[in-house]
């Protein structure tokens, strides 16, 4: 039987903005599986994003959303979930917006290892605002503001959240819709900040100033581009540069949640507050 998706868009919403064969859908139904399988009521979901084509994401889902100012999804996440830590709370971003502009408060959330999921649909560009350069666009790659193409080297987003601290990161890719799902569910079952890069396709931006304007050919050379960690592991030195590795990068149990620890000290000082009302 065909999975419902109905009920967790809006309807009234659509059609949507993107571009025909935009790897944006594939993630959008991906989350949306994954919010099935984890079995979470819509209604204490909170879906938050910034500015992008990514970031029109939110608009579309029938849900609690938030559709925020460039780069600060993260900082508005973080305030519903201080005052809401019972609510699960899901940022859905571009490279540009999450990893540019909002990159310190991507690292900070990571370090804080606060309860939210952050999703970043990686398409190596700045889509909406005319196809500038991102910090994840190749070396070597054209963009409107690299006709020569790029000079600088860009970041691997799951090393940059792994350094900073998150206690989940993952990488999937706009090819393998299935496996999406399950790397969701599972950043979505994480007690802690957990991060998901998703390698997905723009064809209008990327793609067509970089030979790939047609977005099925685009996606298979991502699809054929992704192995899986174990097997990218085995890979020589010089073989490693043609591919990427996807599944679960890192994963830690240990450290203790933001919110967490912040009621176990608003706790600790009631407590005094009582221990030195009685002793008066």
């Amino acid at each position: 039987m065909a999975f419902d998706y109905t009920p967790y868009l809006r309807q009234e919403k659509m059609p949507h903005m993107w571009c025909p064969g935009c790897g944006i859908g594939i993630v959008v139904k991906a989350m949306i599986r994954a919010f099935s399988d984890a079995n979470w009521d819509p209604r204490d979901i909170a879906v938050v994003s910034g500015i992008g084509c990514t970031s029109r994401a939110p608009g579309y889902l029938n849900m609690n959303t938030l559709h925020t100012t460039h780069g600060r999804a993260i900082s508005f996440a973080t305030g519903i979930k201080m005052h809401r830590p019972d609510k699960h709370i899901v940022v859905i971003s571009g490279d540009g917006d999450a990893s540019a502009i909002g990159g310190n408060h991507l690292i900070h959330a990571a370090r804080r290892n606060i309860d939210i999921t952050v999703i970043v649909n990686n398409n190596n560009i700045y889509g909406m605002t005319g196809g500038q350069y991102s910090p994840t666009t190749p070396l070597g790659a054209r963009a409107a503001t690299a006709p020569y193409g790029n000079l600088e080297p860009s970041f691997d987003l799951t090393k940059l959240l792994i350094g900073a601290g998150a206690t989940f990161v993952a990488r999937g890719q706009a090819g393998n819709g299935r496996q999406l799902s399950t790397l969701m569910k599972k950043a979505f079952d994480h007690k802690g900040f957990s991060f998901l890069e998703v390698v997905s396709n723009c064809h209008t931006q990327f793609g067509r100033r970089n030979k790939m304007a047609d977005p099925m050919n685009m996606i298979a050379w991502i699809n054929d581009r992704a192995k899986p960690l174990k097997k990218y592991e085995e890979l020589g030195e010089s073989q490693k540069d043609q591919y990427f590795p996807v599944g679960v990068m890192h994963e830690d149990l240990d450290r203790p949640e933001y919110t967490e620890t912040y009621q176990a000290l608003i706790d600790k000082l009631a407590e005094q507050q009582k221990e030195a009302a009685a002793a008066k």
